[in-house]
This record gives structure tokens, sequence and C-alpha cells, in this order.
């Protein structure tokens, strides 16, 4: 008789950290260092705190329910990369109609807190980008085309266009500025990420640019799109002061340098650490990011259209 395997018992806490895990916390991370500045921006100084609390709690219940309802739907491809194989559906630690369910909960939830709380154009852009995040870039771009870290990098220039929409009920051009920011800068990061991961993502079938095309036809495009977010770093001037505007010149030139060193090694045939970049591309927003926020708190004159 054939024995039927069976998921092994798991106590309570660690089936709540298979939940609090299929929203890729360290995600939602990055998602909220960016919505703060953008508050502090809308509103030329700090916000009230409880406005903040409200947006964070609201776009981290969204960002969740995307995470979540992404690992339900590339259950089959997390099954089979060495990078993800830890994750809860490939280690069987939940149902994936469990999981199914709480994606959709989360984003509920998420629709109903923000529009209480905060408003509801934010909630509505919440809901609008778990929607697309799934439905646009999941289930149609990442297995379809190299183009999908582009388009798809979309879901998470949201949180800016949410932050700034909490505090001014309103998109201003800042905003878009920010949204760009965010959206050049995805595919270099992504990519490098992806040129570590090469295998992983051939053997699930997912066309990544670095399973396309040549490692140097990749760093090249890193290149020209980190100069592309620096640029755009910069185009928030107008409503910025020098702090900002020093602080994105500088860490800009040293990203864009980066870029290059790392393109400049793949073109010579020698080794390349693209993690070392991936990790350094994570710092600059930080920096970006931050340096916007204390220049919102300072409130030095901003430095103006230059006619």
């Amino acid at each position: 008789m054939s024995a039927v395997l069976e998921a092994p018992s798991r106590t309570p806490r660690q089936v709540v950290g298979a939940y609090v895990a299929l929203t890729k916390p360290r995600v939602i991370e990055l998602l909220l260092i960016t919505t703060i500045p953008a508050m502090l921006l809308a509103q030329h100084g700090l916000p009230p705190l409880w406005l903040i609390a409200c947006t964070l709690t609201g776009g981290t219940l969204a960002a969740g329910s995307a995470n979540a309802l992404n690992c339900f739907v590339d259950a089959d491809i997390d099954s089979v990369m060495k990078r993800t194989t830890a994750r809860p559906l490939a280690q069987n630690a939940i149902p994936p109609r469990n999981a199914l369910i709480f994606g959709i909960v989360l984003g509920v939830v998420s629709f109903a807190f923000l529009w209480i709380f905060v408003n509801l154009m934010s909630a509505a852009f919440a809901v609008a980008t778990i929607l697309f995040y799934i439905f646009v870039y999941t289930l149609v771009l990442k297995r379809r085309t190299s183009q999908n870290i582009i388009w798809g990098g979309m879901a998470g220039c949201m949180p800016v266009i949410i932050g700034w929409s909490a505090v001014t009920g309103t998109v201003e051009w800042p905003a878009l500025v920010m949204f760009g920011v965010i959206f050049f800068w995805t595919p270099p990061h992504t990519w490098a990420l992806a040129m570590k991961f090469k295998e992983d993502y051939a053997r699930a079938g997912v066309p990544m640019l670095p399973v396309v095309a040549t490692a140097q036809q990749v760093t090249r495009q890193i290149v020209i799109y980190s100069w592309i977010t620096v640029v755009c770093t910069l185009a928030l001037a107008p409503v910025t002061s020098w702090i900002y505007v020093a602080v994105a010149a500088l860490s800009g030139v040293w990203f864009a340098v980066f870029a290059h060193k790392l393109h400049n090694v793949v073109r010579r045939g020698g080794s390349t650490n693209t993690m070392k970049f991936f990790h350094m591309s994570n710092l600059y927003l930080m920096l970006v990011f931050c340096g916007l926020a204390v220049d919102a708190v300072v409130g030095l004159p901003v430095l103006g259209w230059p006619f």
C-alpha cells in the first residue's frame, strides 16, 4: 500500500509565522520608506501622526494582500526556484485555498480601513495597486515578456501616490515625479538580482531580461535606467531646498558610477557581484527619500523654478 504524504504538524506560532511570511514583510518595508517622505512633502512639514499611522497601516494591509495573492498565483514557480523554496506555499505550510482567502481578506480590509480613516481616493489607489500587481504583472506580464519588471514595477510605485493623496486628497506633479523615480529605479534594481538568480528564473520559465539577453546587454540597460532615475530625482528641485538636491545629486552620482563599474566589469569579461549593486540600490533609494523627508521637515525655502 502506498503511504499518504501529509504536511507535518505545525505549532500555532509557526502557522502565524507562515501567514506573515506570505505578506513578504521585507518588501513592505521598502514601500513604507517611500510613503512617509511623500506625505511629508505633500504637507510641506509633518502631517498629523494619526494620519501617517493610518496610511501606513492601510498601505501595509494592501501590500500584504498583493504579496499573499502573488504567492498563491506563483506557487508553482516558487517551488522550483532555489531562492523561493522557503516560501510558505512551496513548503506546504499553508493550504493554497487559505492563502487565497487570506490575501482577499487583507485587500478588503485595507480598502475599508483607508476609506474610513484616510480617504476614498487613497483606498481606491490601494485596491487598484493590488489588482494591477496580480492581474497585469503576475498573471500576464511576468511569464510572457522580458519587459515584465519594467511595467509590472508600477505597482511598487503606488505608495507615493497613496501617501500624497492621503494628505491632499489629490495627485499633483511632485507625486508623479516620485512615482517616476521608483519606476525607473525598479528595473536596474531587479535585473541585478535576476542576474544572480538567472538559472532559477530560466528553470521556472520566467523570461527576466538576464535570461533572454547577454550580461553586457543587461548591464547596459542598468546604466541607462540608473541615469534616468538620477535625472528624475532632480526634477523635484523646484519643490525642495538645497538639502534634498545635494543628497539626490551626490547619491545619484554614486549610484550611476556604481552602475558603470558593473557594466565595465561585465564588458571586460570579469567576475561580477551583482548582489552588491542590488543592495546598494536599496541604500540609494533610501538615501533619496530620507533626504526628501528631512528637507520637508526642516522647511528651508524651496529652490523654485529657474524661470
